[in-house]
């Protein structure tokens, strides 16, 4: 095996798929990636047996081959050489050496053979989505995952296809993110799959936006990611999501129209001196202004007044900060709706003018 290719283009397609690899692994194979050279075309593979990355690259002055290379050594190695180098991998028994200009390096290799491979994915459904509003879904919602809980099936995101919507979902049992898009064609089947959190990251991290389409295809035990350099693969979390539109305030009828980077940056400052343990801010409402308040156990205390647009009268309602801050990121308007109900109701908010996410803030006791 043979090839050769500059380095930044080699670069890219090794970091897509180095980050899969774990560091600890239970088989010294999985620390590698399978290096495959076929007809002119470059396939570099990563895996951690839960998810898989294959990302492609057509090659020059190629020598068809394959067989597996430190993954970590390897992408190092690569990104350490100066830029505009020229990069020649070959391979000559157990051993692969990678030369650059007056730079090379022998490293050692592992039988093509050994490489696990993902099981094959038998879609029940395909369906196309904009590879900007895949990543905008993930990147309004995946921030609300739980992460280590015990229960499992809020370790991930909830992918929630019906008719001619696609909504991604994420809860840690304290808030919720919520966003939708519409899909060009209508779906098959409605139908529910939970993507864990690794999957959900490196998802995120290869998403580049632009307007190309991806072509995501659903098995039963998968979901497949495809674009025409790259290809992810995932397991599913094998469970049940809970009912979210039951926990999506419909009662709450107090309504606080708000310029969002105000109450961002007054709560903020807030936040300073909030409890450390429980980032308690308590939100009190009156017509024509919001005032936000924490104190902590040394006797600190912050106070914030901020106008809004809202009929609202003596309401005071506890939250944790960095929650409401998540939110308030994660949206994109200027004016955000906040929609109250009492002091132990949970808080929708979202955009003044744009309904296609939501965030549920669950209240806090101070």
């Amino acid at each position: 095996m043979r090839f050769s290719l500059q380095r930044e283009t080699l670069l890219k397609p090794l970091a897509q798929v180095v980050n899969v690899v774990e560091r600890r692994q239970t088989l010294p194979v999985l620390a590698n990636l399978l290096v495959q050279v076929q007809d002119g075309q470059l396939s570099l593979t990563g895996t951690d047996l839960e998810v898989e990355m294959v990302s492609r690259r057509a090659v020059e002055d190629a020598q068809d081959g394959e067989t597996t290379i430190p993954a970590r050594k390897l992408f190092d190695i690569v990104r350490a050489l100066p830029d505009g180098s020229k990069v020649v991998i070959s391979q000559s028994g157990d051993k692969i050496t990678v030369q650059a200009g007056r730079s090379r390096f022998s490293l050692s290799s592992l039988p093509a053979g050994d490489f696990p491979s993902v099981d094959e994915v038998e879609a029940t459904d395909r369906i196309a989505v904009p590879e900007a509003a895949l990543k905008e879904l993930i990147e309004r919602t995946a921030f609300a995952m739980a992460q280590q809980d015990v229960r499992y099936y809020l370790n991930g995101l909830l992918f929630d296809l019906g008719d001619t919507r696609l909504r991604c979902v994420a809860t840690d049992g304290h808030r919720l993110a919520l966003c939708e898009t519409t899909l060009e064609t209508p779906v098959q089947t409605k139908r529910q799959i939970i993507l864990p959190r690794k999957g959900v990251t490196e998802l995120q991290r290869l998403l580049e936006g632009g307007d190309k389409t991806l072509e995501l295809e659903l098995g039963r035990n998968h979901l497949r990611v495809k674009r025409d350099d790259v290809t992810f693969t995932s397991k599913l979390i094998d469970g049940r999501f809970p009912d979210y539109e039951a926990v999506i305030p419909i009662g709450a009828d107090r309504e606080v129209t708000i310029d969002r980077e105000l109450l961002r940056a007054a709560l903020q400052r807030v936040a300073i001196l909030s409890n450390e343990k429980y980032r308690g801010v308590r939100l009190e409402v009156s017509p024509g202004t919001v005032r936000i308040n924490a104190h902590n156990p040394e006797q600190e205390e912050a106070h914030e007044e901020v106008e809004a647009d809202t009929k609202v009268d003596e309401l005071a309602v506890g939250f944790n900060v960095n929650y409401l801050l998540d939110a308030l990121t994660a949206l994109r308007g200027e004016q955000v709706i906040l929609k109250l109900r009492d002091a132990n109701s949970s808080a929708l908010v979202r955009e003044a003018a744009d309904e296609r996410s939501r965030h549920v803030v669950m209240p806090l006791r101070l």
